[in-house]
């Protein structure tokens, strides 16, 4: 049984939390800036709470963060209070945000000073993949750390992969929400087309499923989205964040994202339209509106 703390009780970090507490049996502590939340997840799973990351942190084998952004992750890391000033020698720090590969790489190079590992794992499979513990888990860092966090990742993932160097988890989720993005769209547009061809929809999904049309997204999100109802995890919000970073990665690496730039726009528009929470099956909302 391992020490573990997790910074982050979102609604991604506390299924995942859970399932390290409920599956693995390891010792948690747990802290989230609202600590209301963080005292009925100990109801919950057991365990302890820590009023900052820096007592969450102190003595653990693996500390696990899932946060917003690269500012609230800078915050819990480097922070006056943040983790990396009691995370002791030889443990692992395994970062679940969707964050920038930069960020994932001077945090890499931090914990590295101060003698212990970091992994940037940010995760694929959205709300349900996390309650379920059935996420992806796509990772940067050195293989030895990887290996002593894999089976606690294992707890809440049905694959984790080590990709390859500090960031080259954070870079292969942008290579994740790109595909995802233009496959939403795909399906909105094909949806919205066959409900003004008047067809029988269940029959024309049900059948184009079978073949090269086929993906997550038409199979988990056609009904769904042809009801108009989107509230089935992963927000349009956190979606242009997502974007947002990916953009700015693309400027420095000179990929062309062309189509994912304009979905970028149209999840502005979404967002204009009350969708900021919806989740990104949305896409469709705007293509009804008229």
């Amino acid at each position: 049984m391992a020490k573990v703390a997790w910074i982050g009780l979102g609604v991604m970090g506390y299924p995942m939390a859970g399932h390290i507490r409920r599956k693995g049996g390891h010792d948690l502590t747990v802290f989230n800036r609202n600590g209301a939340k963080a005292e009925a997840w100990v109801k919950e799973y057991g365990g302890s709470t820590a009023p900052t990351p820096q007592d969450a942190a102190a003595d653990a084998d693996f500390v696990f963060c899932c946060v917003g952004n690269d500012n609230d992750l800078r915050d819990v890391t480097l922070g006056a209070k943040g983790a990396f000033n009691s995370v002791r020698k030889g443990a692992v720090f395994i970062d679940n945000t969707t964050a920038s590969a930069s960020i994932a790489r001077e945090l890499y190079a931090t914990a590295k000073g101060k003698g212990f590992a970091f992994l940037d794992a940010p995760v694929s499979g959205g709300q349900a993949g996390a309650q379920n513990g059935v996420l992806t888990v796509m990772i940067g860092g050195d293989a030895a750390p990887f290996e002593q966090a894999k089976p606690i990742i294992d707890n809440y993932a049905r694959m984790a992969t080590l990709i390859g160097p500090a960031g080259a988890g954070q870079l292969t989720k942008m290579v994740n929400q790109i595909i995802v993005a233009v496959t939403v769209q795909g399906v909105s547009e094909g949806l919205a087309f066959a409900q003004r061809a008047g067809l029988d929809i269940p029959k024309v999904m049900e059948t184009i499923s079978k073949g090269a049309a086929q993906s997550w997204q038409m199979d988990n999100r056609w009904k769904t989205m042809n009801e108009n109802k989107f509230d089935f995890g992963f927000a349009v919000d956190w979606m242009r964040k997502d974007l947002g970073i990916i953009m700015d990665e693309a400027k420095r690496n000179g990929a062309i994202i062309e189509i994912a730039k304009i979905i970028d726009g149209y999840y502005a528009e979404v967002q204009k339209m009350g969708g900021k929470r919806w989740d990104t099956s949305a896409l469709i909302a705007r293509l009804n509106k008229t």
